[in-house]
């Protein structure tokens, strides 16, 4: 599983060390050489695990399917992020089963406090 790309449908054969990777962040984490760059990209999908080849020079709109299941491959990709959710039915009925995860930073000071403002006025 990919850590930068949550909904990677397809891996992609790097041509310099012919390993499989998700995305180029996974191959240069893992390797100590850069990615090789090459029009000819081999491609496996993750939904049928065939492997398939596709030239970079000539892409089409019908090249963004798999050509064994039809798997629509070039998306947008959905990278990772923090976020606020619901975990339940209706939290405007039970209001128990929200989940929070963020810190709460402390309180600064400004000379705009109102409850400080008698000292800080003259």
């Amino acid at each position: 599983m990919c850590k930068h790309i949550l909904n990677a449908q397809v891996s992609i054969r790097s041509p310099c060390c012919r390993k499989w990777f998700d995305c180029a962040d996974c191959h240069h984490e893992t390797e100590d050489h850069p990615l090789q760059q090459q029009f000819e990209m081999t491609f496996a999908c993750k939904k049928c695990k065939r492997c398939f080849r596709k030239d970079a020079r000539e892409f089409e709109e019908s090249d963004e399917y798999c050509p064994h299941c039809d798997n629509h491959f070039v998306i947008d990709a959905v990278t990772p992020r923090p976020a606020l959710q619901v975990e339940g039915e209706d939290a405007r009925k039970d209001s128990r089963m929200l989940k929070d995860d963020r810190v709460r930073s402390e309180e600064q000071s400004t000379i705009f406090n109102i409850r400080d403002a008698d000292d800080r006025l003259g």
